[in-house]
C-alpha cells in the first residue's frame, strides 16, 4: 500500500501532544477560503511512499518523539484511508502515539459498509483525532469551504461513540467565524461530546497569501485582516460558555 505524500515535517510542535513526526498527505475535497496549503488539493499529485518508509523515518529520530508520536494531516488523510490504516496499524505495533488531523469531510454514515468497517478499524489504532470544525452554521459553512458540514458533525458524534479522544480546532476569521452567536452554538454542540479532550481557538492569519501568489491563484480573503490575538480569550469563552450550558443541561 502506497500513499500520496505532499511533504514531511520531522519536528512538529503544534500537531498534537509533544514533538511529532508530521505527514502531510496529498488530496483534499475542501476548499477553505483561508487554506494555506492549496498545493495539497490535487488528489493525484505528491510523492508515493509506503507506510514502512514513514515508520523507518520516525525510528531514526525516535528519541526526539519520546512524548509525541506521528500525526497525519493534509490535505485530507481520510481520502487515503487504506494507507492511513496500514500506517497507524504499524505505528501501534511499535508503541507509537497516533494522531489524525482531519476535517472529517470524507466521513458519512451512509458510506459503503466496507469503508465504514475500515473506519472502525482505524479508530482502534488512533489515539487522538484533531478535528477542524470550520463553521457550525450549515449555510455559512458551505460559503466558507464549499462543502456542507452535516457529515463533519456526524463524524464528531461517531468518534464519541467509538471512544476516540477528540481535540477540536476552530479558526476565528474576522467577520466570518467570530460571531458570538455561532461560537456559542459551536460550544453547545461539542459540549455534548464525552470524548472532548481539548479546544484550540486559532487566530486567522494572512501568511498563506504569498503561496497563492506563487501558485498564480487569487487569495479568497485578500481583504480580510489578521485576527487580533488579544481577542482570542474572549472569543474562546463564548465556546466554553456553550460547552458548560450543554453539560449543565445534561446533569
Amino acid at each position: 500500500m502506497k500513499g500520496r505524500i505532499h511533504s514531511l515535517e520531522s519536528f512538529g510542535t503544534v500537531d498534537g501532544p509533544g514533538v511529532r513526526y508530521v505527514v502531510f498527505v496529498q488530496g483534499c475535497p475542501m476548499r477553505c477560503a483561508y487554506c494555506h496549503n492549496p498545493d495539497t488539493w490535487e488528489m493525484n499529485a505528491g510523492t508515493e511512499m509506503e507506510p514502512s518508509e514513514i515508520i523507518a523515518n520516525y525510528e531514526r529520530n525516535k528519541p526526539f518523539y519520546r512524548d509525541g508520536g506521528i500525526t497525519v494531516t493534509g490535505g485530507e488523510p481520510l481520502m487515503q484511508i487504506d494507507f492511513l490504516l496500514e500506517l497507524f496499524t504499524l505505528a501501534k505495533k511499535k508503541g507509537i502515539h497516533t494522531c489524525l488531523d482531519t476535517s472529517g469531510i470524507a466521513y458519512h454514515p451512509k458510506r459503503s459498509a466496507d469503508w465504514l468497517e475500515k473506519m472502525n478499524k482505524l479508530c482502534e489504532v488512533t489515539d487522538l483525532v484533531m478535528l477542524d470544525i470550520k463553521h457550525i452554521d450549515p449555510e455559512k459553512h458551505k460559503e466558507l469551504v464549499k462543502q456542507p458540514n452535516d457529515a463533519i458533525l456526524a463524524f464528531a458524534e461517531y468518534l464519541d461513540k467509538m471512544n476516540v479522544d477528540i481535540w477540536i480546532r476552530h479558526v476565528v476569521v474576522p467577520g466570518i467565524t467570530d460571531d458570538p452567536v455561532y461560537l456559542h452554538k459551536l460550544g453547545l454542540f461539542i459540549g455534548g461530546l464525552n470524548n472532548l479532550k481539548a479546544l484550540d481557538v486559532l487566530p486567522y492569519h494572512t501568511m498563506g497569501k504569498s503561496k497563492y501568489e506563487k501558485l498564480g491563484m487569487e487569495y479568497p480573503l485578500k481583504d480580510v485582516p489578521n485576527m487580533d490575538k488579544a481577542n482570542i480569550p474572549t472569543l474562546k469563552q463564548y465556546i466554553l460558555d456553550g460547552i458548560k450550558e450543554r453539560r449543565d443541561m445534561a446533569e
